[in-house]
């Protein structure tokens, strides 16, 4: 679940932001922002059971909660990614609305390179590296909301087993848990921090 939340976040928050940097105060970016500042004020417990109510009761498009199919997926890994979304979303915007002002996108505006290759080759590139730092924290931030979603929506996973072992007083369990998790957190950092490298060179010769 962790791992869709992170997938929907990254695709649908870059997207977002580097069509809001294109268009900056346009339509499109007030409802960018709008929309990124409600899922970053809203907890995921209160969203997950307010899509509940629309989805499941009300449209009776998804399940409820368990787990088994794609179809369960979809609620919880949506519910974890919104506050997820909202800032690679924000952080993308302002990186890209950033790097599409410096001197050499004018240049190669002037050489005229198309401008789909500008904001994508030139842009979104040189922009990369505060939006990968950020996807590494918010795997910390997701992993923590993973334990409020998946017990809303009875999603049995680690965060899940957490709640059921401080109810239990299962301290073993506990500390088991929780060190699965900060493994987990580390090990995906490192590979955030070699991929500098890949996104500026000047990295590499340092």
């Amino acid at each position: 679940m962790t791992g869709a939340a992170l997938l929907i976040a990254v695709v649908c928050g870059v997207f977002a932001g580097v069509v809001s940097a294109v268009w900056p105060n346009s339509l499109f970016d007030g409802a960018i922002r709008l929309t990124s500042l409600f899922g970053l004020s809203m907890p995921v417990f209160w969203t997950g059971l307010m899509l509940i109510v629309f989805f499941s009761l009300w449209l009776n498009w998804l399940p409820v909660g368990g787990s088994g199919s794609l179809r369960h997926l979809i609620l919880p890994a949506g519910t974890l990614s919104l506050p997820s979304l909202a800032m690679v979303a924000r952080m993308t915007r302002s990186s890209v609305l950033e790097v599409l002002r410096e001197d050499y996108i004018r240049t190669a505006r002037a050489k005229g390179v198309r401008e789909q290759a500008v904001v994508l080759k030139y842009g979104l590139r040189n922009a990369c590296i505060p939006i990968v730092t950020l996807l590494g924290l918010q795997v910390g931030q997701l992993l923590g909301g993973a334990v409020l979603t998946e017990t809303v929506f009875a999603w049995p996973g680690m965060g899940r087993l957490i709640v059921r072992a401080i109810f239990a007083r299962d301290y073993i369990l506990l500390q088991g848990a929780i060190l699965v998790f900060a493994l987990a957190f580390v090990l995906i950092n490192l590979p955030v921090d070699i991929s500098y490298a890949m996104f500026d060179p000047r990295v590499s010769r340092r």
